[in-house]
């Protein structure tokens, strides 16, 4: 199996040994514990900040189009970077690339600072750059639509160019899944989900007849405990004991 199916596996096994699969038959089917885990899942991405993360990635802009799709774990794109500050009227690259000064320095400000200037040089020299990017197309402006997942660079693109980006994304369902306090959080929802999904199902038939005198099911019972166990969990993620950052200071 995958990763992912190992761990989704190592969740269901936990739901059914809590419910008591082995000594009893549990009459959930694959299909409920895997909507129970999604539950799970979509709640900690919906609650939680520690389901994100900070990432970077490569895209290649192509001549003359200006919406590319990016993947469905995107979130946000904070900030986009290019890796010149010429103007966009040349080729693949759009104009002078950073790298160069960068190893003049190496080469000459670093190893001789005390006679060309060191540190203050390259600071002035910086400031310069990114100056010049401001003035000649070094930064690029663009939308994300986080519903879509569509990036519209709002310049024309005259060639192939590759760029950086910034961005925000979903922890993926594996990752989730083994960290310390949230795969913890996500299996007892999970549980929680499964105790509500048995209490509707046996709460239809409270009483089953047999020679013996009949059965009752605890199905009021086991909708009693999940519900109470899922208002505990999301308090948990009030108080981010599932290990996300809490809030900074909020005024108003």
């Amino acid at each position: 199996m995958s990763d992912l199916e190992n761990e989704k596996q190592k969740v269901v096994d936990y739901i059914k040994t809590f419910l008591g699969d082995g000594m009893i038959d549990v009459e959930l089917d694959p299909k409920h514990y895997d909507q129970a885990i999604n539950r799970a899942l979509m709640k900690y991405r919906q609650r939680a900040a520690n389901s994100t993360e900070e990432s970077y990635g490569f895209l290649t802009l192509e001549q003359n189009t200006n919406e590319y799709t990016l993947g469905p774990e995107v979130m946000q794109v904070r900030q986009v970077f290019r890796r010149s500050i010429g103007s966009r009227s040349g080729g693949g690259d759009g104009g002078s690339l950073f790298e160069p000064f960068n190893l003049a320095y190496t080469n000459t400000y670093l190893l001789s600072s005390s006679n060309m200037g060191g540190l203050a040089t390259y600071f002035a020299f910086a400031g310069y750059q990114k100056l010049v990017g401001k003035m000649f197309g070094s930064e690029i402006n663009f939308d994300f639509n986080s519903n879509t997942k569509k990036l519209r660079i709002s310049q024309r693109p005259q060639g192939e160019e590759s760029i950086l980006l910034w961005m925000y994304n979903h922890k993926p369902d594996f990752v989730l899944f083994q960290d310390n306090y949230a795969g913890i959080w996500i299996k007892d929802y999970a549980l929680a989900n499964c105790k509500m999904m048995l209490g509707e199902a046996r709460e239809k038939f409270a009483q089953i007849a047999s020679p013996q005198g009949g059965t009752s099911l605890n199905g009021a019972q086991l909708k009693a405990e999940g519900k109470a166990e899922l208002d505990a969990l999301e308090l948990d993620l009030i108080n981010y004991k599932d290990g996300s950052a809490p809030l900074t200071f909020v005024i108003g």
